[in-house]
């Protein structure tokens, strides 16, 4: 190893300086690999196991490591949904004494894909449409803190399960940059490129039949944009009303906390004569019902996981007539009674398919499907042990969806299941 190597890391391993930095990233050897499904890169990158987790490294210039090393970690301290940076290595040199290309290292997002391990025909088609709205959530929570991404894609995207939705998290931030506040101009060009980037990204699945050919491409480009427009415009517009209507303040803020947000900063003016209120939102932050679960519960999950677990505690309280009772005690009982009970009977050898939320959030489906079919209330026992043998064993692993490639994934049912169960959509 060439004494000049050096590795900035905001929490440093040891067993970094165990991997070989004098070899040319594309010819790591394979048992240092871990085969995860990659998404398209114009950078050599290898996932590689380390302590016990799963890293990213990307082969990328040194200044542009740096930038993008800062980059992520200002993401990460405004709480955006982001990959987590783990460091940078630089004067990497080959046993010749030749000039190795910087690393930037990044832990693996657990239960995630690249686009075109999702997109296949394998999905239903309302999938693309769940997809492109993550996009969307994730580019106005990006320019709400300021930070113009330069390169939108689904290339630069990875997806999580989010209960029936999906979970957006930025991969590259290379070309990105943070303001304290975007233009309009920046936010429509990032907006334009997405339109663009998304389109041809989709021509290029349909060129290897790995979409639906009954999706038209160009129109869900404009989706993208509409979906943006639609939820910018939510956050922010300025609204005016008469003073006599100031109830719409308080509607204004819960109809931002339906869509997830919390206002922490309302603007808040009046007309010269007084008869006329001028409200816009200065500050929102995003993951209204994740914070809620949490403060409830400690549960950290994904926010519409989230809502979905607050619906079945509000469920919970109401069979058990305790609406009026302390929240925090309500909820405790529920997650002793409920919550935990039925993912301590998850085997130990199935609960790596999917986060420990979205078990709960599916067991949940299952409950009202079996329900349906039975015509009675199926109690939650027999909704652990169906779902388990009908559905979960049959699932693939998505926390780590070893060696199998992407092209091969049109060919697979994403939802294997036993013949004669009724599931909800994926």
């Amino acid at each position: 190893m060439a004494q000049n190597l050096q590795i900035t890391a905001s929490a440093p391993d040891p067993a970094l300086l165990d991997l070989p930095w004098d070899v040319p990233l594309e010819e790591w050897p394979a048992d240092r690999i871990a085969a995860l499904p990659r998404g398209i890169s114009r950078h050599v990158v290898r996932f590689v196991r380390l302590s016990g987790r799963v890293i990213a490294i990307k082969e990328i210039g040194e200044t542009v490591a740096y930038r993008e090393y800062a980059l992520l970690r200002q993401l990460k301290r405004l709480d955006v949904p982001s990959v987590e940076p783990v460091g940078v290595v630089t004067g990497r040199l080959d046993p010749d004494g030749e000039r190795l290309e910087a690393c930037l290292v990044t832990e693996h997002l657990q239960y995630s894909l690249p686009y075109r391990a999702l997109f296949s025909q394998a999905l239903r088609p309302d999938t693309l449409t769940r997809l492109i709205d993550a996009l969307a959530v994730l580019l106005v929570r990006l320019h709400l803190v300021g930070f113009y991404w330069g390169d939108v894609s689904l290339s630069n995207t990875l997806f999580r399960r989010d209960a029936d939705s999906f979970a957006a998290y930025l991969v590259d931030a290379e070309t990105g940059d943070l303001h304290r506040q975007l233009t309009e101009g920046q936010r429509t060009y990032d907006v334009d490129l997405a339109r663009t980037n998304i389109i041809g990204e989709l021509m290029d699945l349909a060129a290897g039949e790995l979409l639906d050919p009954e999706i038209d491409e160009v129109e869900i480009g404009n989706v993208l944009r509409e979906r943006y427009d639609e939820l910018w415009a939510a956050l922010t517009v300025e609204e005016t009303f008469d003073t006599a209507d100031r109830w719409r303040v308080a509607a204004r803020i819960e109809s931002l906390n339906d869509l997830g947000f919390d206002v922490d900063e309302l603007a808040m003016t009046t007309d010269i004569g007084g008869t006329t209120v001028h409200i816009q939102p200065k500050v929102v932050d995003a993951g209204h019902h994740s914070r809620r679960l949490m403060r409830l519960t400690g549960l950290d999950v994904q926010e519409n996981q989230a809502r979905r677990l607050l619906n079945d505690l509000d469920s919970y309280a109401a069979a058990s007539d305790r609406q009026n009772d302390v929240e925090s005690f309500v909820a405790h009982d529920w997650l002793n009674e409920v919550f935990e009970p039925a993912v301590r009977a998850i085997p130990r050898d199935l609960r790596g398919k999917l986060e420990t939320a979205q078990l709960f959030h599916e067991m949940l489906d299952h409950r009202w499907f079996l329900s349906e079919q039975q015509r009675r209330d199926v109690p939650m026992p027999e909704i652990v042990s169906s779902y388990i043998d009908n559905v979960l064993r049959h699932r693939r692993d998505e926390q780590a969806l070893l060696g199998i490639p992407a092209e091969d994934l049109a060919s697979q049912d994403v939802e294997d299941v036993e013949p004669g169960v009724d599931l909800p959509p994926v």
